[in-house]
């Protein structure tokens, strides 16, 4: 911890610090929860994190993107007469005015905590997962206006699933460690459902569907839940905005929230899409108005849950097939468990599909009136 409290005092925090919690949520990231006494007695929290230059290469690309974000952000919901102190991420400055702080090829940035406000693993009961739609959704709409094309984009394709499945067909090829005999039938899954990965980029390519400001990670705990209203109020983990497609954020988030299992439940005969919780988020996501959506972004809504739960299973799968160089692991086989859970999830979500489309046609007329 002497390292953490170090770059702490490189921060703009007020008090005296007298705690560091370390933070165990997230595959990728360094988090910790810093408390700080200030002189009238009260304490005030914040969220120190070394960013993973791993994976994000240009971190001042990643910072770049989340300031001006979260600057746009706090104006809408100003303009809305909200509080932009919880509903949006605010980044605390280094001492000398600098967005991040880096040094020996670690980067660190920090944010005030929201009180009164807590994330979930799982989705505690359908209400929240609505509000959870709601709140994407509504981050949607709140950047609508913003250029996408100002964004950088922070991880390459990072949802461009026909270049996932082409670097996923060339760790199958290279098998630096000899894993592929023991997944052969995983692999096989993948493959079988190669002709879906090409549906979104083709048709954002075609012009159909357009690049927007996207989070890219819309997993259920990256949105901060009211304690007292049960609303989600803030969305958090910005390191992946950049320009997208709205169906990815959409899909990503029925994919985490709506199963019926832990992304990395061993015990496949628990794992379901679970349509109660597909119909809430659907409902919430499309709960400010379903106008600013092209159709064919509404027409390919429920799929989207299917590409994006194929996506992550087959990203998976690949890093365990490379050793685990991605996608932190706290057990042997980690990645598999992952990949297989995913994979289950998007047969479910097949043998569910009408009903699906069914849910969202349904949404979107209650939007719409």
């Amino acid at each position: 911890m002497a390292r953490v409290e170090k770059i702490a005092e490189l921060f703009q925090f007020q008090g005296t610090p007298k705690e560091i919690e370390v933070c165990s949520i997230g595959h990728i990231n360094d988090t910790y929860i810093l408390t700080y006494e200030l002189p009238d007695g009260k304490s005030k929290r914040y969220i120190l994190q070394r960013i993973n230059a791993n994976v994000f290469k240009n971190p001042h690309d990643v910072m770049e993107n989340i300031a001006a974000v979260t600057a746009h952000l706090r104006k809408k919901i100003l303009a809305a007469g909200g509080d932009p102190e919880r509903e949006t991420l605010n980044l605390v400055l280094t001492r000398d005015g600098q967005l991040y702080f880096s040094a020996e090829d670690e980067f660190w940035r920090a944010y005030h905590y929201i009180e009164g406000a807590r994330t979930y693993e799982t989705v505690q009961n359908p209400k929240h997962f609505y509000h959870a739609g709601r709140a994407f959704g509504r981050f949607q709409l709140l950047l609508r206006d913003f250029p996408a094309e100002e964004l950088h984009e922070t991880i390459p394709d990072f949802h461009n699933t026909v270049k996932r499945l082409n670097d996923f067909r060339q760790a199958v090829a290279a098998d630096p460690l000899g894993r592929l005999a023991e997944v052969r039938d995983e692999v096989d899954f993948v493959l079988q459902r190669a002709d879906d990965t090409k549906i979104v980029v083709d048709a954002i390519a075609r012009g159909e569907i357009p690049l927007r400001v996207t989070h890219n990670d819309t997993k259920f705990n990256n949105i901060m839940i009211d304690d007292q209203t049960g609303e989600g109020i803030c969305v958090l983990d910005l390191d992946t905005v950049m320009p997208g497609s709205a169906l990815y954020d959409f899909g990503d988030a029925v994919r985490f929230g709506a199963s019926t299992a832990a992304e990395d439940e061993q015990d496949l005969s628990k794992v379901e899409l679970d349509l109660e919780l597909f119909a809430e988020f659907t409902k919430g996501f499309l709960s400010n108005g379903s106008d600013f959506l092209e159709p064919a972004e509404l027409e390919h809504l429920a799929f989207s849950a299917k590409l994006m739960t194929l996506e992550c299973g087959m990203r998976f799968l690949e890093d365990h097939l490379k050793g685990d160089v991605y996608f932190r692991i706290h057990r042997p086989n980690h990645n598999l468990d992952r990949a297989r859970t995913q994979f289950k999830l998007v047969a479910d979500m097949e043998a569910k599909f009408d009903e699906m489309r069914r849910i969202v046609k349904e949404a979107v007329a209650e939007a719409g009136k």
